[in-house]
């Protein structure tokens, strides 16, 4: 969203008041959470769960890249991950958790 820019007064304890025209923009409501981030521009104010979903894309690309230097895929996590929860359910129940028993 592009638009010119809109004043807004700073009032006692650093407190700015975001243009109704802003916060229906972003979905922003009384009592909302906000990133407030320092940039070389200004100042960046995020929904918290627009920066919730970028910093879990940051973590998942991370692990992503750890995988891969590792030379491990998804699958090859998801596979041993079944096998672990297999191995737990043995120790813990005595059987398998595919023999169907209950």
């Amino acid at each position: 969203m592009t638009t010119k820019p809109k004043f807004v007064r700073v009032q006692e304890k650093g407190q700015v008041t975001l243009p109704a025209e802003v916060r229906r923009h972003l979905g922003v409501k009384k009592g909302d959470l906000v990133a407030v981030e320092e940039t070389p521009e200004g100042v960046l104010i995020t929904p918290q769960a627009v920066f919730a979903v970028r910093e879990l894309d940051k973590m998942l690309d991370e692990i992503g890249a750890a995988l891969k230097e590792q030379g491990l895929t998804l699958e090859d996590v998801i596979e041993r991950g079944g096998a672990i929860r297999e191995e737990l359910y043995k120790e813990r129940y005595g059987s398998s958790s595919d023999s169907g028993s209950s």
